[in-house]
């Protein structure tokens, strides 16, 4: 189980926005993965980057691929809800697992179901809430793999390594998702513009 905390917590790091505080974490994350073994190859592109680039150019990138680019979504429930009214019982649901936790959680501004924040209660706070919460959202953690594998991203070897921690092989393609997740068209839109038509939003709940 510390191997699965210690990807979660790198993986929350790895996939937020980075900062000095980011670039000063590291040594410390590169030093953790080196304890587990084979665990530091699935982190080590990204860790390059931010090692080397400046952060200006590093920080640019990120804003371009995962705030202004919906196919890099990082927010769980848009690849399965999308732009619905059911989203929002969707939001409030992550807060009461949070709750439940008797931790305070600290959401930054972001919503909760931001994946570096699941990542990190998961790592720091309940281990088990935290995988039920990636396991219900294996879908979206999938086609969030599957776009970044698609644009070439090295964030795509992270997400792999947390589809891995969860039970059962990843689907080979976003049929395969769709089949498994039972995927249809939206129902009911809040007027925000479509998203990709190849991420289509899952019916049912969680």
């Amino acid at each position: 189980m510390q191997r699965t905390r210690v990807a979660y917590l790198a993986a929350a790091w790895c996939l937020s926005y980075p900062d000095e505080e980011l670039l000063e974490r590291l040594p410390a994350i590169r030093a953790a993965l080196a304890e587990q073994p084979g665990l530091a190859a699935s982190f080590a592109a990204v860790l390059d980057r931010l090692g080397s680039a400046p952060l200006a150019e590093v920080q640019a990138g990120y804003v371009q691929e995962f705030d202004l680019s919906r196919r890099h979504a990082l927010h769980l429930s848009y690849w399965t809800d999308g732009d619905t009214r059911r989203r929002g019982e969707v939001l409030t649901a992550f807060k009461q697992v949070y709750r439940d936790s008797g931790a305070l959680v600290n959401t930054h501004g972001e919503l909760p179901d931001f994946l570096p924040m699941v990542l990190e209660f998961a790592a720091t706070v309940d281990i088990d809430a935290g995988r039920k919460l990636l396991t219900d959202y294996r879908p979206s953690l999938e086609m969030l793999r599957l776009a970044l594998l698609d644009d070439g991203l090295p964030e795509a070897s992270i997400l792999q390594c947390l589809c891995d921690s969860l039970p059962g092989k990843s689907p080979a393609d976003r049929q395969e998702i769709m089949r498994m997740a039972g995927y249809g068209p939206p129902t009911e839109s809040v007027g925000l513009d479509p998203y990709d038509p190849r991420l289509l939003p899952m019916q049912g709940g969680h």
